[in-house]
């Protein structure tokens, strides 16, 4: 029975080998076309009025493109204020966590104390953990410290989470580098931070860019906590939680929403254009053994 089967995956090998490449191409393609699709109806029905983006079904190609849906959704919506909020809490969260959790790394690859496997289990254990539940604790202590409604409350509150898969991959990547780095840097006199920094930080530049997308991608779309410390502070929104000034308690404003959709996607997308390939190295480097 084994051998019948390794028969077959042979065959299916071979095939597959003989496979003209534009076969895979227009596959490949058509997996794409369906991939972005999405996207590209929203940027559609952001060009279109109300009426035709429902009419018009699935059709992509405005009858007449409505370019004030941008100016709407800019202005009277505000989202150029909720951009900036946006772009400021996210830059900070991402250069917090990025430190945290390569020092995190850092330490549970390269140094063996009592107790780090137990920490680490329960660290990988706190995956399973619904994000949801946290959010009371979080929102509490919170108010105790006085910082809802501000900024710098919401940086902290989004930056304080767990954050276990970029722990776990840099703690992938830090084990395949060699010691005899470290004790080069320790006989030059380097310490614990000017190693870290100096030494080993620079070397998982990869992770680092793929730890920065995953987190911009994450805080950037988080809805939660921003809705909970802007609640009363309107000016403080981020563009996730500005999306419901196109809500209305009548109607609602679809093609506004969409415009709004275009203008907060396109900072995640020119961002991951430029680092895929650091994305790409960062991920098959962390998972290597």
């Amino acid at each position: 029975m084994t051998a019948q089967v390794v028969v077959r995956t042979d065959r299916q090998r071979r095939m597959l080998r003989r496979m003209p490449w534009w076969i895979a191409a227009l596959f490949l393609v058509g997996i794409a076309v369906l991939w972005i699709f999405p996207f590209l109806w929203m940027l559609s029905a952001s060009l279109k009025d109300n009426m035709e983006m429902f009419a018009g079904g699935l059709k992509l190609w405005p009858s007449k493109f409505v370019w004030d849906n941008y100016a709407r959704a800019w202005n009277d919506a505000h989202f150029g204020r909720y951009l900036i909020n946006t772009v400021v809490t996210t830059v900070i969260t991402v250069v917090i966590v990025t430190i945290r959790c390569a020092t995190a790394g850092y330490v549970l690859a390269r140094y063996r104390f009592r107790g780090s496997k137990l920490f680490l289990g329960v660290l990988i254990a706190t995956l399973f953990v619904p994000t949801g539940y946290t959010i009371i604790p979080v929102v509490k202590i919170s108010m105790q410290l006085h910082l809802i409604d501000s900024l710098g409350g919401m940086i902290l509150a989004l930056s304080g989470g767990a954050y276990v898969s970029a722990i776990l991959l840099y703690y992938g990547y830090f084990r395949q580098i060699p010691r005899e780095l470290e004790e080069a840097a320790i006989v030059d006199g380097a310490g614990f931070v000017r190693t870290f920094f100096s030494v080993m930080l620079p070397l998982a530049m990869p992770v680092t860019a793929t730890v920065a997308v995953l987190t911009f991608i994450t805080t950037w779309n988080a809805f939660f906590l921003p809705l909970v410390f802007t609640f009363s502070r309107p000016d403080l929104r981020t563009v996730s939680v500005g999306m419901q000034a196109f809500v209305g308690e009548t109607a609602t404003d679809w093609s506004g929403m969409a415009a709004a959709g275009v203008i907060s996607i396109v900072p995640v997308v020119v961002l991951f254009i430029f680092l895929q390939r650091y994305f790409v190295e960062g991920i098959s480097g962390a998972v290597k053994s």
